[in-house]
């Protein structure tokens, strides 16, 4: 009896052990189970592009500067003393306008007394001396009670007829303006102005290679003199064209081959091979192949993919 007994819980501690081993294994069975591999999403997160028909232009900004081509000095007439200075800097004189009068030193001197003996002689007059253009003082040599002498440069004044923007063109861009043309001028403040292609210097510096180029201010002058400005050229330019932001466009490293990647489903893009037109700062023409408003075309995540990708749309680009 006590041998059976003896057996019987013998068996038991050996179904307990076996137990307590089983349960932990099939507790890891089940999690190993549960936590099986979920596959991969391969997809590329991108965002797309349409086709831009607005038309496009390639440009080139230069600088060019205001200024008078033609500074008048106004000169004495005859040698005396300056009886009276009716200018300053920065006042505008319209032509005929009387700026000095000058006093001989015989009429200074011997003016009263001849004048006292034939009063219709008006020996001690002053000699008037006028301005010969419309425009701008900006300066003056001399004040009321000054010696000069015949010859001598009184003042400066800046013809106001001459006034235009002076343009340094690379001559290899000349190509690209012609006498009459309209140009678009642009200040620092932002304000634009619209000017006239007058005529080209006859000469080429020898240094830069730069040929100046003389454009008059249409409307209203009101541009001072030595501002620098930007005159903006059109090299090219379609207004019936089709174009994709830069950024949709790959190249290889020669930049020889150039293709976009266009999507032919709502979840895969295949590489188009393209030839390109107009290219300006932010945007390059397509011309060929034809491109519709309706294709989709990769903005960004298509760098360095293959020909064919799935993709995963994040947002299309307006």
């Amino acid at each position: 009896m006590k041998s059976i007994t003896g057996v019987l819980m013998t068996n038991i501690m050996k179904k307990s052990i076996l137990y307590f081993i089983l349960i932990p294994t099939f507790l890891i069975s089940c999690k190993d189970t549960a936590v099986a591999e979920k596959p991969i999403d391969a997809s590329v997160p991108v965002t797309l592009t349409t086709i831009d028909t607005s038309g496009i232009a390639s440009y080139i900004d230069l600088n060019a500067t205001a200024t008078y081509l033609v500074k008048n000095t106004i000169k004495a007439n005859a040698t005396g003393y300056l009886n009276s200075v009716n200018v300053a800097v920065n006042d505008f004189v319209p032509n005929g306008k009387e700026l000095f009068s000058i006093k001989t030193r015989e009429a200074k001197v011997l003016g009263n007394t001849i004048n006292k003996i034939d009063p219709t002689l008006n020996f001690g007059g002053a000699i008037r001396v006028r301005s010969n253009t419309n425009g701008i003082v900006t300066m003056v040599n001399v004040q009321q009670g000054d010696y000069v002498q015949d010859g001598d440069a009184l003042v400066t004044i800046n013809d106001a007829k001459s006034f235009a923007v002076l343009l340094s063109l690379p001559y290899e861009l000349k190509k690209y303006i012609s006498v009459g043309q309209q140009l678009t001028v642009t200040l620092p403040d932002a304000t634009t102005r619209t000017a006239t292609v007058q005529k080209f210097s006859p000469t080429v510096d020898a240094a830069s290679q730069t040929q100046n180029v003389v454009l008059k201010i249409n409307g209203k002058q009101d541009i001072p003199e030595n501002l620098i400005v930007k005159v903006r050229i059109n090299k090219s330019s379609n207004s019936k064209t089709i174009s994709l932001p830069k950024s949709a466009v790959l190249s290889d490293e020669t930049e020889t081959d150039f293709w976009i990647m266009k999507m032919i489903n709502a979840d895969t893009a295949i590489k188009i091979p393209i030839k390109k037109g107009i290219q300006t700062e932010d945007k390059i023409e397509i011309l060929s192949p034809v491109l519709t408003l309706n294709d989709k075309i990769l903005l960004t995540g298509n760098y360095g993919v293959a020909d064919t990708i799935k993709v995963k749309v994040i947002k299309t680009a307006l």
